[in-house]
């Protein structure tokens, strides 16, 4: 029941606040009405449960509507609603989610209410998910609330800032209990299957991709495992095949951009048997056609990583001069690169310095290990 219920709740919620509900009384109405059917539905299970939640949940709010006298001038106009009754037959959460990546909304506090409302997350999940105390969050949770309600849910989030908003939510990974990565598919299937934008597929495939190759990054202790070190059997083949589909469709849309680009890179590295048959020069084409797409900075770094490997590390290392020095990972590049050059003593300096300036322990302990790998080269 608690998998129906986490199900049913962001198309609750967004049946009422399509009828004029605000988003936070609506929300409390919707978990009123989630506890009632724990209390109920075991020994009395309604036929129809999303029009049960709907029709319990609407009076729940209109009961909180009546009882506060500020809000007089809204209670008169959501009781011109029609009564509740049987629920309508298309799902509001969609429509939810685009009003949780509102663009008054900063990118954290959009992923954040998105997980609350369209996840199903409690709050505390959601904080652990950020390993901040839960009273932290639900801070920002009704911020996020407050502010949707002032700009008005009438105004949603175009698909754009709705698909930066689950590539972020994606890339934030697995923390605490929750994994973010699979919630982000999760939320991104049902948008796929609604819409015929090909970017929205190509932000599935990438998701697939990357996901699928998830089991083989750590080792049992944690250390990180970079691509080219891992084993390829942990992979997920049906992940792949999935994802290589959905990306094969949006391409043949022929419009292209940049999501379906970085899924095309991700499935020349799923298709490669070994990371020394991965088709590198197809590779550096696609980061062409990506930075036509983005000219952004973490392009041109994954981009240089691409040229070191087609014409070579002083290549590599040129195309990397036009990188800012202070963006995350170009040191662990740069170490790459001048390590393929047989530059030792710089590669191992920029190791350090790189593992000084990792965003995770495992990065960093993995950067420490390159540094100490390169003694033994250094007479």
């Amino acid at each position: 029941m608690d998998d129906l219920l986490r199900d049913l709740a962001p198309q609750v919620l967004g049946v009422l606040v399509r009828r004029g509900a605000d988003f936070a009384t609506a929300e409390d109405a919707v978990q009123e009405a989630l506890l009632e059917a724990v209390r109920r539905w075991p020994d009395d299970p309604p036929a129809d449960p999303r029009a049960w939640l709907v029709t319990v949940a609407w009076r729940r709010f209109l009961d909180a509507a009546r009882s506060d006298a500020a809000r007089r001038t809204r209670e008169e106009r959501v009781s011109d609603e029609p009564a509740a009754g049987p629920a309508e037959e298309h799902d509001d959460t969609l429509l939810l989610l685009f009003w949780c990546c509102h663009p008054a909304l900063s990118p954290a506090s959009a992923v954040a209410l998105t997980l609350r409302a369209v996840g199903g997350l409690t709050t505390a999940q959601v904080a652990s998910a950020y390993l901040v105390p839960e009273a932290t969050m639900a801070q920002r949770i009704s911020r996020a609330k407050r502010t949707v309600a002032a700009e008005g849910v009438g105004t949603p989030g175009d698909l754009r800032w709705v698909l930066a908003v689950l590539y972020l939510m994606f890339n934030e990974g697995y923390a605490g209990s929750v994994d973010l990565a699979a919630e982000a598919i999760r939320l991104t299937r049902p948008l796929a299957r609604a819409s015929a934008e090909p970017e929205v597929a190509g932000l599935l495939a990438l998701m697939l991709l990357h996901h699928a190759r998830r089991a083989a990054r750590f080792t049992a202790d944690g250390s990180l495992v970079p691509l080219a070190e891992q084993d390829r059997s942990r992979w997920d083949t049906a992940l792949v095949a999935e994802g290589v589909e959905v990306l094969q469709a949006a391409l043949a849309v022929d419009r292209l951009g940049e999501y379906q680009a970085q899924a095309a890179i991700a499935a020349l590295h799923c298709d490669a048997p070994s990371a020394a048959e991965t088709d590198w020069p197809q590779v550096l084409e696609w980061y062409d056609e990506l930075q036509r797409l983005v000219d952004s900075p973490v392009v041109a770094l994954n981009r240089a990583v691409a040229v070191g490997e087609v014409d070579g590390p002083l290549a590599g290392l040129r195309a990397l001069e036009r990188v800012p020095a202070d963006l995350p990972r170009r040191t662990a590049v740069e170490a790459w690169l001048r390590e393929r050059a047989g530059e030792f003593v710089a590669a191992r300096e920029l190791y350090v310095r790189a593992a000084d300036q990792a965003a995770s322990v495992a990065e960093r302990t993995h950067l420490t290990r390159q540094a100490a790998r390169l003694v033994s080269f250094i007479g």
